[in-house]
């Protein structure tokens, strides 16, 4: 199994993260944020991971950050030296009348490239300008390429769910193994 495990402790946070990129899609998240709680456990189902996180805090932001800085150590720890996965994955993703694009490169790079807006300035109970900090916040601490684009919708609830799933979908595309790849899936030998 490949499974990844973060404890991170901070001045304002505590967060403890599992993620087991072989699972069922069995998440259980409480970040005290329940509408992040929301996207992660999407995140996990649509991606078919395994995901035990637990996150405390004193602000919202902080908490969503540290908690997608955990995650990403945590998915990257889980990879190991990357031997035999398809390394990139991509999905295009509906609900209802959003559409969102997300392709994953997990070359061993941190490059985020977002692009959604959202009409309103909170979503639920998190703000709906924290979406793009976060997948940067992710992108960066897993050390992999991520380009999400919202390509049409009204309604921010249905974007940021739709952004979540398309993450996992190309996540769990990128992270699978191949039996006809032998080694690292990169020219120079290494990731």
């Amino acid at each position: 199994m490949r499974v990844g495990k973060v404890e991170r402790k901070t001045k304002e946070t505590k967060v403890g993260v599992r993620i087991n990129l072989d699972g069922s899609g069995k998440a259980r998240v409480d970040t005290t944020i329940k509408f992040f709680d929301h996207l992660l456990s999407s995140f996990a189902k649509h991606g078919c991971f395994d995901l035990d996180l637990k996150a405390r805090g004193d602000f919202e932001h902080h908490i969503a950050e540290d908690t997608m800085i955990a995650l990403g150590e945590a998915i990257e720890r889980a990879l190991g030296k990357k031997v035999g996965i398809e390394r990139m994955g991509d999905a295009i993703v509906p609900m209802d009348d959003a559409l969102v694009m997300a392709a994953v490169d997990l070359g061993g790079r941190a490059f985020p490239d977002i692009e959604a807006k959202f009409a309103k300035r909170k979503l639920d109970d998190l703000s709906s300008d924290l979406v793009a900090h976060l997948l940067q916040a992710l992108a960066t601490n897993g050390r992999f390429n991520l380009h999400v684009k919202v390509m049409r919708g009204k309604n921010d609830h249905h974007k940021a769910e739709a952004i979540f799933k398309a993450l996992g979908v190309a996540l769990a595309r990128a992270v699978s193994k191949t039996s006809r790849r032998r080694g690292v899936p990169s020219t120079k030998g290494v990731i």
